[in-house]
């Protein structure tokens, strides 16, 4: 189960909260019974391996792309 962050727009108390994906929102502040809201994370993106560079495909030796 995803683990969702939530701030008061009150207090600003931040709590998190495991949910399912078909739960509702929290919209009720566990501290002062204020209006919550979910917290958006960008997702980061990570590339390892090869294969994501014009030179990764390369063998030794060969001359890169003329672009013609």
């Amino acid at each position: 189960m995803p683990l969702y962050e939530y701030e008061c727009s009150e207090c600003h108390f931040r709590f998190d909260k495991k949910q399912r994906f078909h739960d509702n929102p929290v919209t009720v502040c566990p501290k002062c019974q204020g209006k919550a809201r979910r917290i958006l994370h960008p997702t980061p993106i990570i590339f390892k391996g090869s294969g994501f560079y014009v030179t990764d495909n390369r063998k030794k030796g060969e001359a890169a792309p003329s672009g013609e």
